[in-house]
């Protein structure tokens, strides 16, 4: 039979916010797909593709298991949150292999983000899916380090929140493009503001993820003008 874990004040608070930022992913989340696919129906949205509606499937998987996760933690529930994270490392496995399917297909279909050229929007694609599969993958290997691994798992969440974001129903993304990143950043800012209140230092996964995180665009966005990746690019929307 499961058995509550009685949890140290400063764990707790720790528990709560990541709670609580799971839920503020579940929201960016909503916001953003909401019309285009929730509230269209999910399985019956009129989607692009197959290979987009079985990504939209994991990827949403993936957000109600963050949130089950953190839940599980603050409320005690340790043992099954151990048990739960095997599907989670099923999960985070099929995210990167859809997410590069998804954005192949992305170009195949000839796709356009308003400020970026394909090249540029498949650079960053690549990037976030690399950065998303190195986070998750430190955060299991850190599972045994509480601190370490929970910011593991929501910066690697975080780097994934671009897609949601562009797709807010407010005309100033649209004007201003770089508004995606700034929002990225005020989650960052958030995290490393909650770590120097409750820790009175920035916890080192805060730092260099959050880092990786904030140079991963415009890194990919140099790549993106080499030439190798524009040939590379083209042939994929061959």
């Amino acid at each position: 039979m499961a058995t509550m874990v009685s949890r140290p004040s400063k764990a707790r608070i720790d528990d709560c916010y990541f709670t609580g930022m799971s839920v503020v992913i579940l929201g960016i989340v909503l916001l953003g797909f909401a019309r285009t696919y929730y509230l269209a129906g999910a399985l019956h949205a009129p989607l692009p593709s197959v290979i987009i509606h079985i990504h939209a499937v994991v990827f949403s998987s993936w957000i109600v298991l963050l949130l089950a996760q953190t839940s599980l933690v603050t409320a005690g529930r340790a043992d099954w949150h151990k048990k739960v994270g095997s599907l989670g490392a099923i999960l985070a496995f099929l995210m990167v292999v859809l997410g590069l399917a998804a954005a192949i297909d992305t170009q195949k279909r000839h796709t356009t983000i308003p400020g970026i050229d394909p090249p540029g929007i498949l650079a960053i694609q690549f990037a976030e899916l690399a950065l998303f599969a190195f986070l998750v993958t430190k955060g299991i290997g850190a599972r045994r380090d509480g601190p370490a691994h929970k910011r593991l798992m929501l910066l690697a969440t975080i780097t994934l929140m671009g897609p949601a974001i562009n797709r807010w129903p407010f005309a100033f993304l649209l004007r201003f493009p770089p508004a995606t990143g700034l929002i990225i950043d005020v989650l960052l800012l958030g995290l490393i503001a909650f770590d120097y209140l409750t820790r009175r230092k920035i916890h080192r996964v805060t730092i260099w993820g959050s880092l990786l995180i904030f140079i991963s665009v415009p890194c990919a966005l140099a790549l993106s003008h080499l030439p190798f990746w524009h040939h590379f690019t083209g042939w994929l929307r061959q």
